[in-house]
């Protein structure tokens, strides 16, 4: 029987929506950085990460048009640490959203930069994590599709085998 003197409250709208953006915002953490091999997820902390960072470099960095120091850590080595091996291809998803497969990085030239001229760099800097190539080769600084292959704003990397 429905007993009609009792009051329901319900929480207002506003603080409803909040609750929600908040649940998914712990979910959606750029400290950390997710790693999944088949069914097994890994996180690393991105502090561990920039910790770790012992390759310094200096290079032109075309989309800012300027020389820039860059550190970070050999990416094909974080991923036989992680992976056993370096995988065919990579699935990356990145917290603007980019998702994209990539192979080709068996290569100790490409770099996850962790600092950019002594910083850290954030989500605004195109951060927390980047992959870029330490040594263009013959490429042409210039012609940014050249460098199609650099992904930003790193939020998980998949092994697909």
């Amino acid at each position: 029987m429905l007993n009609l003197g009792h009051k329901v409250r319900f929480p207002a709208p506003g603080l409803l929506i909040v609750g929600l953006l908040l649940g998914s915002t712990a979910q959606a953490n750029p400290d950390t950085l997710q790693l999944r091999d088949g069914d097994r997820d890994i996180t690393l902390s991105v502090e561990a990460l920039r910790e770790r960072a012992d390759v310094e470099f200096r290079f032109y960095e075309p989309y800012l048009t300027e020389d820039t120091e860059m550190r970070g850590l050999v990416f094909r080595d974080l991923l036989i640490e992680h992976f056993g091996r370096v995988p065919p291809q990579l699935h990356f998803q990145a917290w603007d959203d980019y998702d994209v497969t990539l192979a080709g990085w068996d290569d100790p030239n490409w770099i996850l930069v962790t600092h950019q001229n002594g910083e850290p760099i954030s989500l605004r800097d195109r951060g927390p994590l980047r992959l870029v190539e330490r040594d263009y080769g013959n490429r042409d600084p210039d012609n940014l599709r050249n460098f199609n292959d650099w992904v930003w704003m790193i939020r998980s990397i998949e092994a697909v085998w």
